[in-house]
């Protein structure tokens, strides 16, 4: 009983001390401006070609640190 008190009086400051206003908008509460598209296109090829890139480069390091 006295967790969901606290969880409730907890969410409830959290949602009040937001700063992000949704108001139904698709996209406001994302990180990041959908809205430009070569933007978004941008960062989706720096996110995902960073993260498939990332263990060919260790294992290249690894290879020419012996």
């Amino acid at each position: 009983m006295l967790g969901r008190m606290i969880a409730r009086r907890f969410s409830t400051t959290v949602a009040r001390k937001s700063e992000i206003h949704q108001h139904g908008l698709p996209g406001a509460n994302l990180p990041f401006d959908i809205h430009n598209r070569y933007k978004l296109t941008a960062y989706f090829i720096i996110y995902f070609s960073s993260g498939l890139s990332l263990p060919y480069f260790l294992a290249r390091y690894y290879m020419l640190k012996k």
